[in-house]
């Protein structure tokens, strides 16, 4: 897969580089990567954006360093060195949601220095920056950034619309509307996450 995404991204358009993060090999509902965050803090539109940025963040700068340095870094201490490039990053993000957006951090809670052992930006790492050259391995990330963004962002509208008639604050469906609470619940977040997938598979299989 990774030498067939080299190719991808060395020689075709970057919009077929995004259809490929959004879609052929979306993170969350094709490689089934990340489904902790994915689960857990999707419940808002505002706490979906908050984790996939902070997780894009990390992913596309740690993939920067990885690809920058794997030619010196040895392989046996390669996922320690990994480990150690992303912990940074991620103390980076949750320093800053800390000061600049309290509220997000408070919501967000473990989940940010969470993104340490998410399989989404290790994977990347193992399978793909740590073999391709910088530029390669950047819009690798981008879109794959992209994929996990779109993923958490959808099911948080949908969670957050079923669960309480609401996007972002801004009350979308009338008083008729009777909130379904177990869509901002854990059962909610399984559910939500099943459609996503079952549909996800359902128009592949119909595509191709």
């Amino acid at each position: 897969m990774a030498e067939k995404a080299v190719q991808q991204t060395t020689g075709i358009p970057f919009l077929h580089e995004l259809k490929r993060g959004v879609w052929l090999e979306n993170p969350v509902f094709r490689q089934i990567l990340g489904t902790c965050p994915t689960l857990a803090v999707t419940n808002t539109v505002k706490n979906s954006l908050g984790i996939g940025l902070a997780t894009s963040f990390v992913l596309i700068t740690s993939s920067l360093i990885v690809s920058l340095i794997r030619k010196l870094v040895p392989g046996q201490v390669r996922i320690a060195t990994f480990t150690v490039i992303i912990a940074a990053f991620v103390t980076i993000a949750d320093q800053f949601l800390a000061a600049m957006f309290p509220a997000i951090s408070k919501s967000l809670g473990p989940f940010v220095p969470l993104i340490v052992v998410n399989c989404i930006i290790l994977g990347r790492h193992e399978a793909f920056a740590s073999k391709n050259p910088v530029k390669a391995s950047l819009v690798d990330a981008i879109v794959m950034s992209c994929g996990f963004i779109t993923t958490v962002v959808c099911l948080g509208i949908v969670r957050e619309l079923l669960g309480s008639g609401s996007i972002l604050g801004i009350q979308i469906l009338g008083e008729w509307f009777k909130p379904w609470v177990v869509m901002i619940l854990p059962a909610g977040a399984f559910l939500s996450l099943g459609i996503g997938l079952g549909l996800m598979n359902h128009l592949a299989r119909k595509k191709a």
